[in-house]
């Protein structure tokens, strides 16, 4: 029911209720049972044992568990224990690095008032807000926190921050006298208090129209509980990698055991073969590389002050087309500034960002004082007599303890070398007219600022304050206030609004001694024009050029906010968001348009002003239907449904609530939008190097399939026994791709187009690398080993000689191509040998590990090897190096054909 639209007699009609003597207590109490308890419902969690089970139903994950089980009952315990290992250190480090459960219904839970005043039987008591029912009558004062929705009954200069569901940080009047005919959005609804909210200034009463779940608040408690969790693009790849592994295993294990059979070998050799080619066909390690090399970018990132909460956001980053972002803390710095000054007729410039006195005011280029224009002495006075906040410094870092716009107004003072203590201690309050949505003005009297007299000083909206005006301060003097005035004046607050600012009026009046009712309005009446000020929260310097770089990157930015049409459309024009072509638009629009339209509006519409938390949803959700990744940023209650709809989830972390950060994948410890684009970055590259050292894994575990495979058609022995290739996979193997998934980003990493998401890991290059790269490493394997056969036998001692001449030859073929795997483009010669340190320290962790099983007498019996003489060892090596001259060869064929075909498409 739309509460809004009622006056205050038909909610009370409608509600059974008294806004005089409030509810009868029985009364209450059988609403109580009737409605239930004003609180939200909390989402139960995930247990230990459940999120530990979901580790393990990874198709790769079962497999390797199969394999183990198969090795455990055949004898080969060091094989099964080996393979656990692996699988549990990988379950557990996803379970840390991915922490705690979704914890957003609890903090929403936590935001709820813990007392409440009410008028129950004619007598005002204070109770639990869980108690407060439909029909109450509440008591508002500044400070307390709103227990529950409600239509306004009674406001005397009432204020209340309702920041928490619309995401603007300045304080919303509210008037109860009004009612709506239309519809309106949630930040225009004068007559109206939000559960959750702040009343920040003055005091009313109102009628309880929603509890618990029925709330605002409530709505989006349930829209984020009956929301799903969504795969991320790198779960959907690696999942259907493990699949295509999977098969492959199958098919081969099985073709493998058939022809074995056929050769007459007996069942229980071709088993442990099946399980041999079992282990080489499946990349142990990759799981673990992925969550290790994830959990390194998750350092990175938090370097770069976005700390990411869920291990598979930070490649996901990296996909991201869109980025949907609010406006007041993120683009801007949300610090009210005066970024301009309209006195005598002169319009002067005001520099110096945020809370800072630090600036000046200049006109036309030149630079102006207080002593140069008259007037700026007398409007930063009045700037900072009418005003209640108060500038705080700390640290070097100021604050305004207050309302934004008057704190503005302050730290214009100040650089005009105006001291608020000074004025407050000269000229002291007297008297007042406090500020009234009605009349939209403030003023106050002091004494001795005009030839000893009594003045009174006012602010408020340009047009009201010139209304009441008769005069005009004019080069210090006091003059007519002509037509061509009121006109020029109108014109240049106009002019102002155009511009998004923000504008106020500051007048005087005169008397000869203090009014003896100096409340009354008439105080306001015939009064002395001084000029006009225009505020904006501005835009943060660093964004602009993290707007550039996001359109370079083929990301596009869009503003999602609360704020107004006409502020939304210049900031994002100042910032590059809004462009020639682009469209802006309320998010009331889109409250009547089916999903087809919003799937159209949102590909041309880049900003989006005066939204709801369903519209916010809309246009994630429409842009995730058009196949776009969407980054979703916000700080408040009301952003929360978007960010975990949005398939990558960015909160505050300064001003965003606990809802939002909880509800988040990523916080951002600066609220700046310039680190989501160096997140951005930083996914991209960690993708990169995933592919990379995916890469380097298919090839070598394909090239050990197609080794056994085919020794096994060839009738030959099993080249490899499974714990050796489970040593190889997990040592040899796993150190250099980790050393690889760390490799740095290359330079043209952010002047790409964001990639297909639909695009598989192994692409078209990728595939043919792997193919090549499998083919050269079985090549030199599978020849050494005959060779090996040949020359020493093929059974007995002769057979481990030959085991360890292929087991050797396999493990340098690897690590050779380790230093090719760095890039898939660049050669070696343009990369450098040796630049990336950490794959130079594993490559000689690796061999050092190779080397102990060859030659440390227990492991070497235990891995069945035995030593090499020099001449095998020189056939090894010189074998070794064919994968990766093939590898660099490959490489400068693609660069030339690639170069032929740009000079071509030229």
């Amino acid at each position: 029911m739309d509460w809004y639209k009622m006056s205050a007699r038909e909610v009370l009609d409608e509600l059974s209720a008294d806004d005089k003597k409030g509810l009868a207590p029985e009364d209450a109490e059988k609403r109580l049972g009737k409605y239930g308890t004003n609180e939200l419902q909390e989402e139960e969690g995930k247990s230990f044992a459940k999120k530990l089970a979901e580790q393990f139903l990874d198709p790769m994950i079962i497999i390797l568990l199969i394999a183990a089980i198969i090795s455990g009952a055949v004898g080969e315990m060091v094989d099964s224990v080996i393979i656990l290992a692996i699988v549990i250190v990988n379950a557990v480090l996803s379970i840390v690095q991915e922490g705690k459960a979704e914890e957003a219904i609890a903090a929403l839970k936590k935001m709820s008032s813990p007392t409440v005043k009410v008028i129950r039987g004619g007598r005002p008591v204070e109770i639990d807000s869980v108690r407060v029912v439909p029909g109450d009558l509440v008591v508002l004062e500044t400070g307390d926190i709103v227990p529950a929705d409600m239509r306004l009954i009674e406001s005397t200069n009432l204020k209340i921050d309702e920041s928490s569901l619309t995401g603007e940080s300045v304080s919303v009047e509210k008037d109860a006298t009004v009612t709506l005919e239309d519809d309106a959005g949630i930040g225009d609804r004068e007559n109206y208090a939000y559960s959750a909210s702040i009343v920040t200034y003055g005091r009313g009463k109102g009628i309880v129209t929603a509890t618990g779940e029925d709330t605002e608040i409530g709505k989006i408690a349930t829209t984020l509980s009956t929301m799903e969790e969504e795969q991320t693009p790198l779960q959907k790849k690696l999942a259907g990698l493990s699949k295509t592994l999977g098969i492959l295993v199958v098919v081969v294990c099985a073709v493998v055991f058939i022809v074995g059979k056929l050769y007459g070998h007996d069942t229980l050799r071709m088993f442990m073969t099946s399980v041999s080619l079992a282990v080489a066909a499946i990349p142990e390690g990759l799981p673990a590389i992925v969550t290790i090399v994830l959990s390194m970018g998750m350092g990175n990132m938090a370097k770069r002050h976005a700390i990411v909460k869920r291990l598979l956001a930070v490649e996901t980053l990296g996909t991201t087309t869109y980025i949907c972002s609010d406006k007041t803390g993120t683009l801007t710095q949300n610090e009210m500034t005066v970024t301009k000054v309209y006195l005598d007729g002169k319009v002067m410039d005001v520099s110096g960002t945020g809370y800072a006195p630090e600036g000046e005011i200049s006109h036309e280029g030149a630079a102006v004082s207080v002593d140069d224009v008259k007037g700026l002495k007398t409007l930063s006075t009045i700037a900072t007599l009418t005003n209640d906040a108060d500038l705080i410094e700390e640290n070097g870092t100021y604050s305004i303890l207050g309302d934004p716009t008057e704190g503005a107004l302050i730290t214009l003072a100040g650089k005009l070398g105006v001291k608020e203590e000074a004025l407050e201690e000269e000229f002291p309050r007297i008297g007042e007219i406090p500020f009234d949505s009605d009349r939209k003005m403030m003023s106050t009297f002091h004494e001795n600022f005009f030839d000893n007299k009594v003045s009174s000083f006012t602010k408020g909206a340009p047009d009201v304050v010139l209304k009441n005006c008769k005069y005009l301060f004019k080069d210090g003097e006091i003059v007519e206030l002509t037509d061509a005035d009121r006109k020029a004046i109108l014109e240049q607050n106009n002019a102002f609004a155009q511009e998004a600012l923000r504008v106020l009026a500051f007048a005087f009046r005169n008397y000869d001694a203090m009014p003896a009712d100096p409340s009354t309005e008439e105080n306001e009446k015939d009064m002395v024009f001084v000029g006009l000020t225009g505020m904006i929260d501005p835009a943060r310097p660093e964004v602009k050029a993290a707007i550039k770089e996001c359109r370079n990157a083929g990301i596009v930015p869009v503003m999602i906010t609360g704020d107004y049409l006409l502020t939304a459309k210049a900031i994002a024009e100042e910032l590059g968001i809004l462009r020639e072509g682009d469209k802006a638009m309320m998010g009331e629009e889109l409250n009547d348009k089916i999903p087809e339209e919003i799937r159209e509006i949102v590909k041309t519409t880049r900003v989006f002003a005066r939204v709801s938390p369903e519209n916010k949803v809309q246009i994630v959700t429409a842009l995730k239907e058009n196949g776009e990744i969407a980054a979703m940023t916000g700080d408040g209650v009301n952003d929360a449904p978007a960010i975990k709809k949005a398939d990558i989830g960015i909160a505050m972390g300064i001003t965003g609530t606990d809802v939002a950060k909880n509800t988040a994948d990523v916080i951002l410890t600066d609220d700046n939008f310039a680190t989501i684009v160096n997140a951005v970055e930083e996914g991209r590259i960690i993708y990169a190097n995933i592919k990379k050292f995916v890469t380097f894994l298919l090839s070598c575990n394909i090239g050990e399939v197609l080794v056994v495979f085919l020794s096994i058609i060839m009738n030959l022995p099993t080249p490899f026994l499974p714990i050796q290739l489970l040593w190889l996979n997990l040592v040899t193997d796993s150190f250099p791709a980790l050393a690889l998934g760390v490799e740095k980003g290359e330079e043209e990493t952010m002047f790409e187009p964001p990639r297909d998401p639909k695009e598989p890991i192994l692409d078209r290059n990728i595939t043919i690398t792997i193919i090549i790269q499998s083919l050269a490493i079985t090549a030199a394997t599978l020849g050494v080993y005959y060779y090996a056969l040949t020359t020493h036998g093929m059974d007995g001692d002769g057979l481990v000689y030959s085991r360890t001449m292929a087991f050797s030859t396999l493990v340098f073929s690897e690590l050779f191509r380790s230093f090719s795997s760095r890039s898939i483009d660049d050669t070696l010669f343009k990369m450098g040998f040796f630049t990336n340190k950490r794959l130079n320290q594993a490559v000689l962790f690796s061999l050092a590990m190779v080397l102990v099983v060859l030659y440390v007498p227990f492991l070497e019996n235990l891995f069945h090897m035995t030593d090499l003489n020099m001449v095998d060892w020189a056939i090894v090596l010189v074998c070794a190096l064919i994968p990766l001259v093939i590898g660099e060869i490959q490489k400068m064929i693609r660069f030339k054909q690639t170069h032929i075909g740009d000079v071509k498409n030229k």
